[in-house]
C-alpha cells in the first residue's frame, strides 16, 4: 500500500450564470411612480376613469412591492419623505386626495376609488392600513386642509369597513397628543364616521379592537378626565361620542368595583365591612341601588369555583348564597332592585347551563331570607320575566307561585274576617 497521500478532488470548470428569473429585481419606485402619475394625469378629475386605470394597471405594475408608493401618490400626489413632506425630485400629480375639494361628497368619491382598488387586489389591505397609520403619524407635516381631508376620508373608510379602528393607535403618539393635533383630528374623523354610521356601530368597531377604552389618550395625561373629554367633544358638536366615552369610563369603574368586592369576599372580609365599603362607593360615585345589586350578584357568583356536575352545583349554590344573603338584602330595599336581582338570577341560570334546574331553589332561598318579596316574585312570573329560558323557568316556578297566591288569598281572607269581627 502506497504511503502517498491521495489528493482530494477539486471542483473546476465554468461558473454557471444566474438565471434571469432568479435575479432579484432592484427596488426602484421612481419608474413605478412615473407610470402611476402619468395614468392619473391622463384620467384627470374623472374618478371613475382613475378607478379603471388602477384596476387595469395592477396586472402590469407591481402593486404588491410598491404599495406604499401607490398609496402615497393617491393621497398626497407623490412619494412622501419621513415627516410628511413630498419628495421634490419625483414627478407629482394634482389628482389626489390632498389636492381635491374639502367636502364630504368629494371625499366619499375618493373613498370609492380605494374601496374598488382593495376589493380588486385583496393583498393591498394590510399595506393600506399601514399607510394610513403612517399618514396619521405625519399629521404635523400636513396643512390644516390636508389634515381635514385625511380625517374625512379616514372616517368614511372606517364607516364602510375598509379600515379597522386599530389604525387609531397612531393618534396616541406623544408628540401629536401633546400639541393637540390628535384631538383636533379626531373631531373631524368622528364627525365623518358618524355621518355614515350611528354611534352603536362606531362603538362596536372600537370595541372589536379594544379602542373603546382608549379615547381619553387623545389628550395629554393632565387633561385625561371625563369632564375635559365631555366638554371638548360637546363643544365640537359630538355629544354622542362624549356620552359613549362617559359610559365606557363608568363601565370601567364598575368593573374595578366588582373586582374589589370579589377580592374582599375572597379574603373573607366581614360582611359588615363589605356592606360599609359598597355604601361608601354608592355615595361617592352616585351609583343607583339597581345598578349596585347587579354588580353584587356578579361578584357573589364569581367569587367561587363552581362544581361542573349539575346534581352537586345546586347544593353548592344554596350554601354559598346563604352565606351572602344579608349582603344581597342590604341592597334590595326597593322593588326595582328586587326585580333587577331576580332578572340577574334568571339570566345567570340560563347562561350557565348547570344552574338551569337550580333557579327555583335559589329564588325560594332568597324569598325565605327576605331578599325577594312575594309581590316581586309574582310580578316577575306574570309580566317582568326575560325571554331567556322563559317557559322552562316559569314551569319550575309554577307550584311555588300557586302556593304564594293561595297564601296571599288566605291572608286577605283572614284580614276580612278580623275586620268583620
Amino acid at each position: 500500500m502506497s504511503n502517498q497521500r491521495i489528493q482530494k478532488p477539486t471542483l473546476t470548470g465554468h461558473r454557471f450564470k444566474t438565471r434571469k428569473r432568479d435575479e432579484k429585481e432592484r427596488f426602484d419606485p421612481s419608474q413605478f411612480q412615473e407610470s402611476i402619475v402619468q395614468g392619473l394625469n391622463q384620467s384627470g378629475s374623472d374618478l371613475e376613469a382613475v378607478a379603471k386605470f388602477l384596476d387595469a394597471s395592477g396586472a402590469k405594475l407591481d402593486y404588491r412591492r410598491y404599495a406604499e408608493t401607490l398609496f402615497d401618490i393617491l393621497v398626497a400626489g407623490g412619494m412622501l419623505a419621513p415627516g410628511g413632506s413630498l419628495s421634490e425630485d419625483m414627478t407629482q400629480t394634482e389628482f389626489c386626495v390632498f389636492k381635491a375639494e374639502e367636502d364630504m361628497e368629494t371625499m366619499q368619491a375618493h373613498a370609492q376609488v380605494f374601496n374598488k382598488l382593495i376589493r380588486r387586489y385583496k393583498y393591498l389591505e394590510k399595506g393600506f392600513e399601514e399607510e394610513i397609520k403612517k399618514l396619521l403619524l405625519f399629521l404635523k407635516g400636513f396643512t390644516e386642509s390636508e389634515r381635514n381631508k385625511q380625517a374625512m376620508l379616514t372616517g368614511i373608510l372606517l364607516a364602510n369597513g375598509t379600515l379597522s379602528a386599530s389604525i387609531l393607535s397612531s393618534l396616541f403618539n406623544d408628540n401629536l397628543v401633546k400639541e393637540g393635533v390628535s384631538a383636533c383630528f379626531a373631531v373631524k374623523l368622528f364627525k365623518s364616521w358618524l355621518s355614515e354610521r350611528d354611534i352603536s356601530s362606531v362603538a362596536a368597531s372600537l370595541r372589536r379592537v379594544g379602542m373603546d377604552n382608549r379615547l381619553m389618550e387623545l389628550f395629554p395625561p393632565n387633561k385625561r378626565s371625563c369632564e375635559h373629554f365631555s366638554k371638548y367633544f360637546n363643544d365640537a358638536g359630538l355629544k354622542e361620542l362624549s356620552d359613549f366615552a362617559k359610559n365606557q369610563q363608568s363601565i370601567g369603574a364598575r368593573r374595578e368595583l366588582q373586582k374589589e368586592i370579589e377580592d374582599q369576599m375572597s379574603r373573607g372580609d366581614p360582611l359588615k365591612d363589605i356592606i360599609a365599603f359598597i355604601r361608601e362607593e354608592i355615595k361617592k360615585n352616585n351609583i343607583s341601588e339597581q345598578t349596585m345589586i347587579g354588580l353584587i350578584w356578579s361578584s357573589v357568583m364569581s367569587s367561587v369555583e363552581w362544581n361542573k356536575k349539575e346534581e352537586l352545583v345546586t347544593e353548592q349554590a344554596i350554601k354559598h348564597l346563604k352565606q351572602y344573603s344579608s349582603l344581597l338584602k342590604a341592597f334590595t330595599s326597593q322593588g326595582f332592585s328586587e326585580v333587577t336581582l331576580l332578572l340577574k338570577v334568571q339570566e345567570y341560570c340560563y347562561d350557565n347551563i348547570h344552574f338551569m334546574k337550580a333557579f327555583q331553589k335559589i329564588v325560594i332561598l332568597l324569598y325565605k331570607a327576605d331578599v325577594l318579596s312575594e309581590e316581586v316574585i309574582l310580578k316577575w312570573y306574570n309580566e317582568a320575566h326575560l325571554t331567556k329560558g322563559k317557559s322552562f323557568f316559569l314551569e319550575q316556578m309554577k307550584t311555588f307561585v300557586e302556593w304564594l297566591k293561595n297564601a296571599e288569598e288566605e291572608s286577605e281572607s283572614e284580614s276580612e274576617e278580623e275586620d268583620t269581627d
